[in-house]
Formats: C-alpha cells, sequence, structure tokens
C-alpha cells in the first residue's frame, strides 16, 4: 500500500516537473492528499460553467466553495479567485464567470485550468498545518492557528519531520492559544487525534520526497467530528541542496581526541618576533606547561624559544596530532598540503582572509584539500583553543588555566574573549575554549560528540550565529543532553528566510522561530543573551538536579519575595502549595507579623537561628524540592554568616545524601557579593542585587531535568 502511494505521487511529481512547474494545482494537491490520507473535502473540477452547476448539483444542493484552477496563480484569495458559500445553479454560473474573470485580470498571461467545485466545510476552529523546507534544519513541520490571521497572530511551532503520533500531539499543546484547542466559554474541543494525524502525514509527505519544497493546509477546519484541511498548496524546489560531507560518530570522536587531547602538537609560522601571532602562540603553549611535544615551523629560523625549527611540517620528526597556523592565509593552501602528506589529522587555522572576507574560493580550496588528505580544520579566522586539563593554550589570546568542567564554544573571537573574561572573574573552571570561526570544516556537532563523551566536561556552552547542519547538531544534542546540559546563544535573531516563502508555511518559518523550537525539541537550553549563556554555564554543574516540581521561595524581605515569585512564574517553575502540617512548621520559627505561605516571609530583623531553622525545614522536608532564598542585608544578620550558615547546612544535608536545588538572591551593601561568591563555591547559587538571575538558573535546571528524562512532562 504504501509502495503504491509512494508510485502515485512520484508520476504526478515527475509530471509537473517535467512542465517546467514548482506549484501544484489544487486538483493535483488532491491527488497527494488522497494518497497520503490527509483529509480534504469532496471536490470537483469543472472546466465550464454548465460543468461548474453540474458538480455543484452532486453535492446535494448543499452550499460550495469555488477555486480557480490555475498553476500560474498561487494565491488565489488575492486574485479574486475564491468564492464561498455557493448556493442553487444561478449563483454557481455567477460565481463561476466571476472567478475566471477576476483571474484573468490578475495574471493575464496565467493558465486557467478551470474552477474547483468543494463541499462548504462546517464552521470549526482554523489552524494550519504545513511543512518547509528550512536551510538549516531541512524538512520541518508546522502547526498553528489558521486563517486570514495566521500571519499577523504567527502563533505556531515548528518540529523536525517527520514526526511520529506523540509528537505531532505535543505540537499542539505548543502554541500559545493552546488552551483553545481543547473548547473555552461552553465551545467543544477539537479532535485532537484526527489533528494531529493531518500533522503526521504531511511530515511524512516532505520526509518522503525531497523535492516538497512546502507544503500549507489552511486552513484545516478542526471540529470534535475530525478536522480536514478546506486547501492544499505544494510547491516545489528548484534545485538540489548542495550535500554536505558527513563523518560518522567513531571518526569525529577519533579525530577530536587527537584535537583536545594531542600528544604533538607543530606551529606553522611560528616565530621569535614579539607581536606576531606566530610568537604568541608558541609562547602560550611552552608557557602554559603543555607537557607533550611541540615543534616549530619556519623556514627561516633554526631555533624558536629554544626549540629546534624546522623548514617544513614534513620535516618533523614522528607523529604529529595537530597543527596550529599562524601564516597569511595566502600560503595556508600549500602548507596544508604538506600538512596532508604528513597525515596530520587536525589543522587549527587561526588566520583571516577567507570567506570572512568575500574569499569563498580560496576557503573552498583548503577545504577539498583537507578532505583529499582526510584532514580535519578548526576555524578559519579564529583565536585559537585552550585543552585546560592538558595544559593547552593553542591561540594568540591571553592565557587560561583554571580547570573545570565547563566547555565553551564561540564563532567569534570578540564574544571568546568575553567568555575568558568572565571565566576568569568569576574562577569559573574550564575544560575547553574553543573558536569556531568561518566553520569550513568542524562545527558545533563535532565539538558537542566529543564533549558529550569528555568525563572532564560536565556543562558544555556555544555561541553560534547559525549551524551548517542543524540535524547533526540536534542528532549530537540528543545524544549529550541526558548525561549533561547543552546551553546555547543563538545569535541573529532575523527572519530573512521567510523573504521569498511561497506560502503560508514558510512566511512563518523565519529562521530563529524554527531554531527556537528545534533546539527545544532537542532537549537545548537557549540562552536569552551573552550573560545569560554564560552565567547559566557556570551555574548548572554546582546545582543538582532536582526531583519534583515544588519549589519554596524563603525571604527575610517582603519586596524580594514578590519579585521571587514573579521570576518563580516567568521561568514556568511551579510555587509549592504549603501543606497546612508544614505550613504550622514554618510557622514556628517565624515572628508573629511574618508570614507563613509561599514565600515564607521571616521578616529582616531575625537572627540567624531563623534563617537555619527554615532553610533546615525545607531541605528536611522530601515534599519540597526546591529553594530559592532571598536574603535582606541586616547587621543582626550580616551577609558571610548568612552566607556561612546556609553553606554549613546545605554542606551538612548532601553528606547525609539530601541533595536539592538552592539558589539565593543577596539584597544589600556590596559585602553581599563576597557572600555569593562564597556560596557559589559551595553550591549554591547566588547573585547579589538581582532576583531574576537566581531564578533564571533554577528554570534552567529544571528544563534541562525534563529534557534529560530525571523529570516528568516535556521540555
Amino acid at each position: 500500500m504504501a509502495e503504491d502511494r509512494t508510485l502515485r505521487v512520484r508520476a504526478l511529481l515527475d509530471a509537473v516537473r517535467a512542465e517546467g512547474r514548482t506549484s501544484l494545482t489544487a486538483p493535483e494537491g488532491k491527488v497527494i492528499a488522497d494518497a497520503y490520507g490527509i483529509a480534504v473535502p469532496g471536490e470537483e473540477l469543472a472546466t465550464d460553467v454548465d460543468e461548474a452547476v453540474a458538480c455543484a448539483a452532486r453535492f446535494g444542493g448543499r452550499p460550495v466553495v469555488m477555486k480557480i484552477v490555475s498553476p500560474d496563480i498561487l494565491h488565489k484569495t488575492d486574485a479574486g479567485g475564491v468564492v464561498v458559500g455557493v448556493e442553487g445553479a444561478a449563483d454557481v454560473r455567477a460565481a463561476f464567470h466571476r472567478i475566471v474573470e477576476n483571474a484573468r485580470a490578475y495574471a493575464p498571461q496565467a493558465r486557467i485550468d478551470g474552477v474547483q467545485v468543494q463541499e462548504l466545510l462546517p464552521k470549526g476552529q482554523e489552524v494550519i498545518v504545513g511543512a518547509v523546507t528550512d536551510p538549516t534544519f531541512g524538512k520541518v513541520v508546522a502547526f498553528g492557528l489558521g486563517g486570514v490571521l495566521v500571519e499577523v497572530l504567527k502563533d505556531v511551532t515548528f518540529r523536525l519531520a517527520p514526526v511520529d503520533a506523540d509528537e505531532a500531539l505535543s505540537m499542539l499543546d505548543s502554541i500559545r492559544a493552546a488552551e483553545v484547542l481543547r473548547g473555552v466559554r461552553g465551545r467543544e474541543g477539537v479532535d485532537r487525534w484526527a489533528l494531529a494525524e493531518q500533522i503526521r502525514r504531511v511530515s511524512h509527505l516532505v520526509a518522503d520526497f525531497p523535492e516538497i519544497a512546502e507544503v500549507d493546509l489552511n486552513p484545516v477546519i478542526a471540529t470534535a467530528d475530525g478536522a480536514v484541511a478546506a486547501d492544499i498548496r505544494v510547491i516545489l524546489s528548484t534545485g538540489a541542496p548542495k550535500e554536505r560531507r558527513r563523518y560518522s560518530r567513531e571518526e569525529i570522536l577519533a579525530s577530536v581526541r587527537r584535537l583536545m587531547q594531542p600528544r604533538s602538537v607543530a606551529v606553522i609560522g611560528a616565530s621569535n618576533e614579539s607581536g606576531k601571532i606566530g610568537n604568541s602562540v608558541m609562547r602560550n603553549l611552552v608557557d602554559g606547561g603543555f607537557a607533550g611535544e611541540i615543534h616549530p615551523v619556519n623556514p627561516r629560523a633554526d631555533d624558536i624559544l629554544g626549540r629546534k625549527a624546522y623548514k617544513s611540517v614534513t620535516d618533523v620528526p614522528g607523529e604529529v596530532d595537530v597543527a596550529v597556523f599562524a601564516i597569511p592565509a595566502r600560503f595556508v593552501a600549500a602548507a596544508l598540503e604538506e600538512v596532508g602528506r604528513k597525515r596530520i589529522p587536525n589543522a587549527v587555522l587561526i588566520p583571516s582572509g577567507f570567506a570572512e572576507t568575500g574569499e569563498h574560493e580560496l576557503q573552498e580550496e583548503i577545504v577539498a584539500i583537507a578532505e583529499r588528505h582526510g584532514v580535519r580544520l578548526l576555524g578559519p579566522n579564529i583565536y585559537g583553543y585552550y585543552s585546560t586539563w592538558q595544559d593547552l593554550c593553542a591561540t594568540f589570546c591571553t592565557p587560561y588555566d583554571v580547570k573545570g568542567g565547563v566547555a565553551l564554544t564561540s564563532q567569534s573571537g570578540g564574544i571568546g574573549m568575553a567568555i575568558l573574561g568572565f571565566a576568569r572573574t568569576t574562577k569559573t573552571g574550564v575544560s575547553a575554549i574553543v573558536g569556531l570561526g568561518n566553520k569550513s570544516d568542524l562545527d558545533e556537532d563535532d565539538l558537542l560528540t566529543w564533549f558529550g563523551e569528555d568525563p572532564h566536561t560536565e556543562c558544555i556552552a556555544m555561541h553560534l550565529e547559525d549551524l551548517k547542519d542543524g540535524r547533526a547538531f540536534v542528532e549530537a544534542a540528543r545524544a549529550t543532553v541526558p548525561k549533561k546540559p547543552v546551553v546555547v546563544l543563538k545569535a541573529g535573531r532575523t527572519a530573512a528566510g521567510a523573504k521569498a516563502a511561497g506560502s503560508h508555511t514558510g512566511a512563518l518559518a523565519g529562521d530563529d522561530a524554527v531554531y527556537d523550537d528545534v533546539l527545544r525539541q532537542a532537549g537545548v537550553i537557549r540562552a536569552p543573551g551573552l550573560n545569560d549563556m554564560l552565567e547559566y554555564a557556570r551555574a548548572l554543574p554546582v546545582l543538582p538536579a532536582p526531583r519534583g516540581d515544588n519549589v519554596v521561595i524563603i525571604t527575610g524581605a517582603g519586596g524580594s519575595g514578590v519579585l521571587l515569585s514573579d521570576a518563580v512564574t516567568d521561568n514556568g517553575l511551579s510555587l509549592m502549595e504549603i501543606p497546612a502540617d508544614l505550613d504550622a512548621a514554618f510557622r514556628e520559627f517565624i515572628p508573629p507579623f511574618g508570614a507563613a505561605g509561599n514565600p515564607v516571609d521571616i521578616t529582616g530583623g531575625e537572627p540567624p537561628s531563623t534563617y537555619e531553622a527554615t532553610i533546615r525545614l525545607g531541605l528536611e522536608d522530601p515534599r519540597v524540592h526546591a529553594l530559592v532564598l532571598g536574603y535582606w542585608h541586616t547587621i543582626v544578620t550580616p551577609p558571610m554568616v548568612f552566607a556561612e550558615l546556609t553553606a554549613r547546612v546545605v554542606a551538612e544535608f548532601r553528606e547525609r545524601g539530601i541533595e536539592k536545588p538552592v539558589v539565593a538572591s543577596l539584597a544589600g551593601d556590596v559585602e553581599v557579593e563576597e557572600a555569593c561568591q562564597y556560596l557559589f563555591e559551595r553550591g549554591v547559587v547566588a547573585y547579589p542585587y538581582t532576583t531574576e538571575q537566581p531564578v533564571a538558573v533554577l528554570g534552567a535546571k529544571y528544563r534541562w531535568a525534563r529534557a534529560a528524562g530525571l523529570l516528568g512532562g516535556g521540555s
């Protein structure tokens, strides 16, 4: 049955392409809909006015919809080519003539095949189901509110195609107006299964036929009894996308392991001259304490920084794992040939002057050379990279040697240096910092595959402007997220991809809209800004995973409690409804003018013992899953006293096997900064002067825990 369906659609698409067309007519769309079980109303094609009257009569005299059928008119409504609610022979004749006249006035050269006569669907909720070919992620399926306001409301969600039944159903709950589908103000809810089936079938259609660029079912009329597409639009692509060379997981791990854990590094363009990139790279490698071999390569030097220099990389004895390039762009291709002949698996290309300056052919040349020799390229146009656990600083920027569990990547050198400064200021230990630059070869999915397996890495944070292969990234993310969080800062929130769209779905599938949903689908935590990305990366390894949804706020300031409550709601977290027995237990420690409930307001004048007792109570009770602490600076309980007691209590419970995420907001004089650093270093994520930041981090931890399958519910 499936094979017969495929053959029918293949024959139709081949015939359309043979005519040089890229859009299907409505009757052709119905052939595809019928083949894939996509529910559409009964319809017939009328080539003249008498046929139109006969077609309408066969629908039992009920009102019909009449639409122009032309391969040259894509937007029928714009052409005045649609009339709804036509009833009776006289009205059918008048509508037929009006539609054809409007179409000829709109597009005089258009081929007109006739008028489609379609049964009028009952009133229901109008939604849109569609699919589009995204330049990053390939085929994606879309669902949202439909009808004439679809591009105004833009309440649409996306998934990678194909989707299964569960993913299709999840899309119904992912739009802002999800409640409308369940039924509001006395209206019946829609048939969710039927609607999800329309989504699933469209997703399989575009997955089966890559040449289908866009599909639009708009509107789909959803009622309690089913979901039927009033209109189907199918657009074909004009050319085949360029195939990217793909590497297996084993190949990626083998090459990136030698990049990140090298035993021998050659520096091509090494120099004794201070101020040159080749000198800076050499100094960082030597001064950073890299224990492996360091081989300078420079045809005009015998000795560089006390190490023997070689005329060519081919003269270097033994195996070399990484060649770092510190030479002008015009010399890279010839040197890369020598790297290939030496069978060095990785080339780190620091020089600029390639695609980012319009030199696309030069970049294509080095990619071709690398592929021919099996060399993986990092860059070009990068600051280099740091692998701290190897004491490796292969960069011309400032050194960094604080080892830890955070791996950071950036497409931009400037962002890379911001990462470096943040890490140093906050004492964040990192496992690696990697520049990606032009991403001529190695990119985020390669590094994500490696960091997912790297025992030194606990959290991965990536700044990116684009993804070369969105599906490869999603595959790597799905393999990594169950083990450790992945944070992404996606720059460039534009909708440029919507400009050339030929359908409603295409117009809605702006770059950022698809990125947002697909990254969430992959379990990735998307950071709204650079500081957020860095703070998530710093904090997520510190916090234990939550084991339930009940969040309790304990605060010494009522105002902070209100703001913290707002932040909890804004981050999709749940304030616990305090049971009567727990409420009574909290009241034992709260002055009469304080307030139990949630937030638990202990008031600002309380001594350290009150903070300690209430925090203990929150950690002790198994019904409480996370604590948000609001501290207000007083002389009664100074900042470091609060920090020390909180850290001591959390450590005590940790030793007893009770680990819950605890975050804190500290308001006060400058002493709160030191107190926050003290808490952070002891497993309590704390921030001065902000109620939003600690709760945002907690929210990110919850999103990861859901995506990793540690909590119920979707990500």
